[in-house]
């Protein structure tokens, strides 16, 4: 079924269709994570407003693709040439912020494309690692990441101060590296 994935780079004129398909991704993903109202407050106001979407396309680190199967958008990845996270040499290693696939298509081979994807555009770029951040609730993720190669390095908690809508068992964070 993957064999027809295609997976392109998006511009500004293409905000919206990311803005919505990331909207309708992340909900059967992450229910569990959110009191009354979270979820909505996190994709509408702090993760996937379109004018949010839109700053990020424009900011020159960033670069956003969306998967598509069949014509269908089915995922998408942000990725930030230049990492952000902390102790991390920015010159030599890509962050990996965003890879979601539609829940549909899980177990059909997407996500090792997308990840193979990621890993030959962090070698056109030079880098010599690969970083990301996942919930450490995120069981069946984390799996997916320790199989294609990447290590726990550290962890965090998402602030208490922002997240407020968010189950405070549920703000553990990851980060987790990969040698390319």
């Amino acid at each position: 079924m993957s064999s027809s994935l295609q997976i392109k780079q998006i511009n500004i004129q293409q905000a919206k269709e990311l803005s919505e398909l990331a909207k309708k991704i992340y909900i059967p993903h992450y229910p569990y994570l959110w009191n009354e109202g979270g979820i909505d407050w996190y994709i509408n106001e702090f993760a996937y407003p379109l004018y949010k979407i839109e700053a990020e396309i424009a900011d020159a680190n960033n670069l956003h693709f969306i998967a598509y199967m069949n014509g269908a958008s089915i995922g998408y990845l942000k990725i930030n040439i230049q990492t952000r996270a902390k102790n991390f040499d920015p010159q030599t290693t890509m962050e990996l912020e965003r890879i979601y696939i539609d829940a549909n298509c899980i177990q059909k081979g997407v996500g090792s494309q997308l990840m193979q994807f990621v890993i030959d555009l962090a070698k056109q770029h030079q880098k010599k690692e690969l970083v990301l951040k996942a919930m450490d609730s995120a069981t069946k993720a984390l799996q997916f990441y320790k199989k294609q190669g990447f290590e726990i390095v550290g962890d965090f908690r998402l602030p208490d101060t922002v997240f407020t809508l968010m189950k405070p068992e549920f703000r553990g964070m990851l980060i987790l590296k990969r040698t390319i």
